[in-house]
């Protein structure tokens, strides 16, 4: 949403959002405080408490607020595939690029695994589950050729296998082993979510 389109209540707490964002990024969660967020808003450091009650809530409502589900779910419920290997193929790449764009998000939900323990996980699930496992929901019920019929377990697995590519993407960018790597290494990752390592026996 653009802000010249928000009230000037909304204006203001994004832009606590945004220079609470920067500063998380550049020096970590624990090691910035209220004061500084508040500068770097061009606040006065009462006027930030006026939106958010601590630095933990900014926090929290960045990974609600910021989350780039909001611009991926339409691409996913626009996405194509007559089987589930299809959608899921064509899916991950969608959800693989737009995250690709917003590397500043990612960073953040690293942030949130290891300073936080994933505590915020429920309060984003909240707000995204209802929208997100109504597909997984779909797929469970009309899609030919799923071993796993549970929603909530398809909508976890393939998630879990976003942020492992993520992590295991910068772990091995620059090294030998992304020397190592196949072009077509989104396709390669998907196939083996798809069909795992083992060859099947005829």
């Amino acid at each position: 949403m653009k802000k010249e389109k928000l009230k000037k209540g909304e204006v203001t707490r994004l832009s606590i959002e945004d220079a609470a964002i920067k500063l998380f990024l550049e020096q970590g969660y624990h090691a910035t405080s209220m004061r500084q967020i508040a500068e770097r808003a061009g606040l006065a450091l009462g006027g930030i408490y006026n939106h958010f009650s601590s630095k933990d809530e900014i926090f929290e409502a960045i990974i609600v607020d910021q989350h780039p589900y909001r611009k991926i779910l339409p691409l996913v419920l626009a996405v194509e595939g007559d089987t589930a290997e299809e959608f899921f193929k064509n899916a991950f790449r969608i959800v693989i690029h737009e995250l690709g764009k917003q590397p500043e998000f990612v960073n953040l939900m690293f942030i949130e695994l290891v300073e936080f323990k994933g505590r915020h996980g429920a309060v984003m699930l909240r707000e995204i589950a209802p929208k997100v496992l109504p597909i997984f929901e779909k797929m469970a019920k009309s899609m030919k050729g799923l071993r796993v019929k549970n929603p909530a377990m398809l909508m976890r697995t393939f998630f879990g296998m976003i942020i492992s590519y993520f992590i295991t993407e910068m772990v091995t960018s620059g090294s030998v082993i992304s020397n190592l790597m196949p072009k077509n290494t989104t396709d390669v990752y998907i196939d083996i979510f798809l069909h795992g390592i083992l060859k099947s026996e005829v």
